[in-house]
């Protein structure tokens, strides 16, 4: 049985528990916290066909939650938690101090912070290296680039999120030392009018190649992007072709679905030990795709220098963010 909770949380637990589920009648149950639209295109979307992946491989009851304050964050887990439910995605790395604070009251429910910073308890993260595939992201950036200029729009200044800005950074001036970089953090992930008007504003300084993490609020960034054929854009945390297709010239792509999928299958064998579980190229959750259809316009050895990049960062032998800068 697939259970899907859409309702707007009110401040509360009176409320949260008002549009919860009911509880399964066997079996194990997955609950999932977003910060965001699971119709973003990316991170939280993500997350939901990650969920949905776990009911259809496993057979589990799922159900999902979104949640945009950190009182109604806290609200969620908690209430998920109460019901008895053995495994909850708080999905993002804001999560994780509210996550630890819940699972002291239910040291039954593993927690599982995506992005998050640490193992403690029954709280353990999936911690993602985005950084790897944005900065091959750059690299194509870096040798494209006709102002020298590139662009990215954040959410918010999350460590996760400025660790991915960097490897962009770092990738384009790997190619080509002469670009520079700007970046915006709209302080919000859902303003889709923010990231449109951020993107207008790099656009007028001559920006022409453009990379986010912002979930929903960079739809608005493709809306503008859109507008100038001449302009290109990567996507984040999912294939995002088809918001540009002319304009994308390749993604940072998180799997998450598989990551999900891995942890529950544990948990519901009953084998899951808390600890800090690390993707990247490496792994093949996390990667970067150029688009297939402008593919050829990026110059043939720009392409091989982009999968020698890519195979040394999985073999270990380059880093896109040291560990001395990282966030």
């Amino acid at each position: 049985m697939q259970l899907t909770l859409r309702c707007v949380l009110a401040v509360g637990l009176v409320s949260i528990l008002a549009c919860a589920p009911k509880p399964a009648e066997r079996g194990a149950r997955v609950g999932l916290v977003t910060p965001g639209s699971i119709a973003d295109a990316a991170w939280n979307a993500g997350a939901y066909q990650g969920l949905n992946r776990i009911h259809d491989s496993l057979g589990l009851s799922i159900s999902n939650v979104e949640a945009h304050t950190p009182a109604e964050q806290e609200e969620a887990l908690r209430s998920y938690a109460a019901q008895g439910y053995e495994l909850v995605f708080a999905h993002g790395f804001e999560f994780q101090d509210l996550a630890e604070r819940v699972s002291h009251d239910y040291p039954r429910t593993v927690f599982i912070v995506t992005s998050g910073r640490r193992a403690k308890g029954n709280v353990a993260p999936l911690v993602f290296r985005l950084d790897e595939a944005s900065y091959l992201a750059g690299m194509v950036a870096g040798g494209m680039t006709r102002s020298n200029l590139i662009g990215f729009v954040g959410g918010m200044e999350l460590p996760p999120i400025e660790s991915a800005y960097q490897g962009w950074v770092n990738g384009a001036t790997a190619v080509n030392p002469s670009v520079r970089s700007r970046k915006i953090y709209l302080n919000s992930f859902d303003d889709v009018a923010a990231g449109r008007e951020a993107t207008l504003a790099l656009i007028r300084l001559g920006a022409d190649m453009f990379h986010h993490n912002a979930d929903a609020a960079a739809l608005g960034l493709f809306q503008a992007v859109k507008e100038r054929p001449e302009l290109r854009v990567f996507g984040a945390n999912a294939d995002q072709t088809r918001l540009a297709p002319a304009n994308v010239l390749g993604n940072a792509i998180l799997d998450l679905p598989h990551a999900f999928l891995l942890v529950a299958g544990e948990v519901k064998a009953g084998k899951f030990r808390s600890r800090v579980e690390t993707f990247g190229l490496a792994g093949g959750v996390v990667r970067y795709e150029m688009n297939p259809a402008l593919t050829p316009s990026v110059p043939a050895a720009l392409r091989a220098r982009v999968q020698a990049a890519a195979d040394s960062i999985a073999a270990g032998t380059l880093h896109p963010v040291p560990s001395d800068s990282a966030a």
